[in-house]
């Protein structure tokens, strides 16, 4: 499933999160392994989610951003989340 990212820069690293998967964040110091992160947080935040047997939320393909929310070390990107299998 792939989900929109917002990364925000803080000082010397990047923090994540995704609209769409509330709560679900990620930070590091580079905005590649805060991507990194992000994806295996995601695919964590979906696991469980399912085992305790709530919907995963259907990835919206359109947002409405204002450039003026947006501070200056700030950037969106579509991150792909793979789904945990239950072991």
């Amino acid at each position: 499933m792939r989900f929109l990212v917002r990364i925000c820069r803080c000082k010397r690293t990047y923090s994540a999160m995704a609209p769409d998967l509330l709560g679900c964040v990620a930070a590091a110091r580079t905005i590649e392994k805060t991507r990194a992160l992000m994806a295996e947080a995601m695919a964590l935040h979906m696991s469980a989610l399912r085992k305790n047997g709530e919907k995963i939320p259907k990835p919206r393909m359109r947002f409405h951003l204002d450039v003026h929310d947006f501070e200056d070390e700030e950037l969106c990107t579509w991150i792909d989340a793979k789904t945990l299998q239950a072991v």
